[in-house]
């Protein structure tokens, strides 16, 4: 058989097999809206607690605009809470299952085109990226290590790789933690870790050296897998863990685990309904996957940078979600600035410039991140949104090769910096 006849054949019965896929999502529509000052963005925090409002992009008044997905059940209560507050608002996507079909085509297109990408230049399946960790574990065991956390609550291998030239013994060498994929649907944080991995250990270049060389390495490409697995199976956009409490809820799976870390817990920016997708959970750490994470920064001390890998808007974000500051927050900003620099020297000219500050001050107020939760183990602690450009979390894979290039400039900077931090202290 033809090969082109092949591929048209697994085409339309892929899109056979998945039509209906997205029908929950019937009548949800997106709208902008023009957020005049941080009033606005109470308003909008509150709206998603009370409408259960799903939130695509905060928003930072005077720059960026807010993005929301309205549903049929909260869309005339927002438009009279936003009306009666005189909130500027625009349609960008009538109709949500439209764009998700689309999505998928393009998606499912791009795999056929290339039908050997590595996964790192793709939107790989959990199975798939496990199957690079352990490879790249298996041909470099003198710098690479493979770590299996731990189950996760459907019992899938939570893994990570240590990437080390000294078997993390070395006192000297400070560790750069990052992580990625903790909110489901944010596809595009995935492949960012797996590039870390890719030039670090297969495409190591001579001008970076001094990475391997001098700083240690964790990274864990999917902090969710069983949510990451179900947006690939069953709900492109869903965001949470997976867990099962049928004591709290009969109908409604898992928690935010961007606010299920024992740090400020259960405070500002989340909801007390098990359904709500800013649902904390019932009590910190519940998950055992953010338990892993937790686990991770207790157990080295050496790591001086954390990174949580978020989709989409082009921010650095640090501590705290409550407004405080840390001690350090001078030296938090300039890395922080100045890995953001980096990063918009290779971005897009569509792309927005990367916004740096403390997420409460920048965006909204929140409580038990990951990125709190590392402020205060480590010295630096970041929330990075990655671009999502005109497509949101639907980012078209042809982007994917962009965004690891210029991500990968702003972390090669941090990591220098932290280190030059990290002599310091050691010299003192």
């Amino acid at each position: 058989m033809d090969v082109k006849l092949l591929f048209l054949l697994i085409f339309v019965n892929f899109n056979l097999a998945w039509s209906g896929k997205h029908d929950l999502y019937e009548g949800c529509s997106v709208y902008g809206l023009v957020l005049r000052d941080t009033e606005d963005l109470r308003i909008l925090s509150n709206l998603e607690v009370d409408l259960d409002l799903d939130i695509w992009r905060r928003g930072m008044p005077g720059v960026r605009d807010a993005i929301v997905m309205t549903t049929p059940n909260n869309r005339q209560l927002f438009f009279e809470e936003i009306d009666k507050h005189g909130i500027e608002y625009y349609g960008k996507i009538n109709d949500v299952v439209e764009v998700l079909e689309k999505h998928e085509e393009e998606v499912t297109s791009y795999k056929m085109q290339r039908n050997k990408a590595l996964p790192f230049n793709d939107y790989p399946t959990y199975a798939q990226v496990n199957e690079y960790l352990e490879r790249i574990a298996s041909e470099n065991p003198d710098i690479v290590t493979l770590v299996n956390a731990g189950p996760s609550f459907e019992e899938r291998d939570v893994k990570y790789l240590k990437i080390s030239t000294s078997n993390f013994t070395d006192p000297n060498k400070p560790i750069y933690f990052m992580d990625a994929t903790i909110h489901a649907r944010e596809w595009v944080t995935t492949p960012v870790a797996l590039y870390s991995i890719h030039r670090l250990v297969e495409d190591l270049r001579g001008e970076e050296r001094d990475l391997l060389d001098d700083i240690d390495w964790i990274i864990m490409p999917i902090v969710n897998p069983d949510g990451y697995e179900y947006s690939h199976t069953t709900d492109r956009l869903w965001r949470r863990t997976r867990s099962y409490r049928p004591e709290l809820n009969a109908t409604c799976y898992g928690v935010d685990g961007n606010r299920n870390f024992d740090v400020n817990f259960n405070t500002v920016g989340v909801s007390s309904d098990p359904c709500s997708d800013v649902y904390p959970g019932p009590e910190a750490f519940s998950e055992p996957e953010t338990g892993y994470v937790r686990d991770i920064l207790l157990e080295n001390d050496r790591i001086q940078i954390y990174l949580n890998i978020h989709s989409y808007g082009n921010y650095i974000l640090y501590g705290f979600g409550n407004a405080t500051l840390p001690e350090n927050v001078a030296r938090i900003h300039q890395v922080g600035a100045s890995m953001g620099a980096h990063i918009d020297v290779k971005k897009l000219s569509k792309a927005n410039y990367y916004a740096v500050g403390n997420s409460n001050l920048v965006l909204y107020h929140s409580s038990g991140s990951a990125q709190d939760y590392g402020q205060m183990i480590v010295p630096f602690s970041y929330t990075l949104e990655l671009p999502g450009y005109e497509y949101g979390f639907l980012v078209e894979p042809e982007y994917i090769e962009q965004i690891n290039v210029e991500t990968w400039a702003g972390i090669v900077e941090s990591a220098r910096m932290i280190k030059l931090f990290y002599n310091e202290r050691l010299n003192k």
